[in-house]
């Protein structure tokens, strides 16, 4: 057999390590954040849970959530309405966030809270989340410290933070909605069946 016969010696396999940040492989952790990635995206798609226990918002309530922001996430319909305008935005992360912060907050237990707390870290403010929220590098820092020994305040500057982006970006567009519009129409009713 001739030189010239031989088959062409094969590249050498790349061998890339588990936190590829190119994302140009199929690595185990490249495998596992598409899964979590994916499965973020399908939960998206899946319907809201009913309101939180609340009642049809009267039609003065559903007015004064235009007056102001701080009306709208008071009220566990205004926070149902808002949730589901973010989640046609794409950003439905942010009060998600927003409330499992809330959710701390009110949690006395020290184990509950490093709990919550590490969950709320993986699933919001870790690069790594596929919900991760948009937090300036003062406040990811501030909450790395504070993630040593985790309260049920850890997180109170990165949730300012999103309430002032929900309140500066997501409220004005929320308020011309075609949905809070409708709203207003019909109300306060969030359905549309009433003769």
């Amino acid at each position: 057999m001739s030189s010239h016969d031989a088959a062409p010696p094969a590249p050498p396999r790349r061998n890339p390590c588990c936190l590829c940040w190119c994302c140009c492989c199929s690595c185990s952790w490249n495998e596992e954040r598409r899964r979590a990635w994916r499965a973020s995206r399908d939960s998206r798609l899946q319907p809201l849970p009913s309101c939180e226990a609340c009642t049809a918002p009267s039609p003065e309530e559903v007015q004064s959530w235009a007056r102001s922001f701080d009306k709208l996430m008071h009220s566990p319909a205004g926070r149902s309405v808002f949730r589901e305008f973010l989640r046609t935005e794409y950003s439905e992360e942010n009060m998600l966030f927003w409330l499992a912060c809330e959710e701390l907050k009110a949690e006395a237990n020290q184990h509950v809270v490093d709990e919550k707390a590490r969950l709320i870290y993986e699933d919001y403010v870790s690069i790594l989340s596929p919900k991760e929220v948009s937090l300036d590098s003062r406040v990811r820092e501030g909450i790395n410290k504070k993630m040593q020994e985790p309260s049920a305040h850890t997180f109170d500057d990165a949730q300012l933070q999103i309430y002032t982006l929900m309140h500066r970006d997501s409220y004005p567009r929320f308020l011309s909605s075609p949905a809070y519009r409708a709203l207003l129409l019909r109300g306060g009713s969030p359905s549309s069946s009433e003769a």
